[in-house]
């Protein structure tokens, strides 16, 4: 027997982390793996649109990291994490995918303003609600605990769609515009 989508547990607005606790839906700590989950489908969507087979695998990846990383948000941190969480090495990955994507980009001269083309563009949103992510659990990190390893890991996602953004920007033969402030 298959087991139903609906529960009717968070009818009155709680939810339950991994480990039992029963918290409040507007919960920083559910704000904040629920921004973590949104970023997962902009990258479902950036996925969606990509034909390279290798850059389709590195964001399912990066996807189940944040699964991941959802996960260690969701669970009561007095209780034990039930599957392995980020680690130091995934934020080293990012690195240097951020490395290899750089060297064959023009150097950044300018601030650039998002578009040029469409998949691009989605990159930017990622990395929009990446930051947001970030802002939540810094928020959350004040009042509770949070591994510092999380933070450091959105900090480099957000690097990491910043510079995928300009190289699926390249690739599919758009053109970075530059922000020319007034003056």
């Amino acid at each position: 027997m298959s087991m139903k989508i609906y529960t009717k547990t968070g009818d009155a607005g709680m939810t339950g982390l991994f480990g039992g606790t029963r918290l409040s839906k507007a919960h920083l700590r559910i704000e904040s793996y629920g921004t973590v989950d949104e970023l997962n489908s902009w990258l479902g969507l950036i996925r969606d649109t990509m034909e390279d087979a290798a850059q389709m695998e590195l964001i399912k990846s990066l996807q189940d990291q944040l699964f991941a990383l959802g996960a260690m948000l969701a669970t009561d941190p007095a209780k034990p994490l039930p599957i392995a969480g980020i680690q130091v090495e995934d934020i080293h990955l990012l690195e240097l995918q951020i490395d290899s994507m750089e060297a064959d980009l023009p150097e950044l001269k300018n601030f650039v303003l998002p578009g040029g083309a469409v998949i691009g563009s989605y990159c930017h949103l990622a990395r929009c609600v990446c930051r947001r992510a970030e802002r939540r659990i810094v928020a959350l990190h004040e009042i509770d605990i949070v591994d510092e390893v999380v933070l450091k890991y959105l900090n480099r996602m957000s690097d990491f769609l910043f510079v995928l953004s300009r190289m699926l920007l390249l690739q599919a033969g758009g053109i970075e515009i530059a922000w020319k402030p007034r003056v």
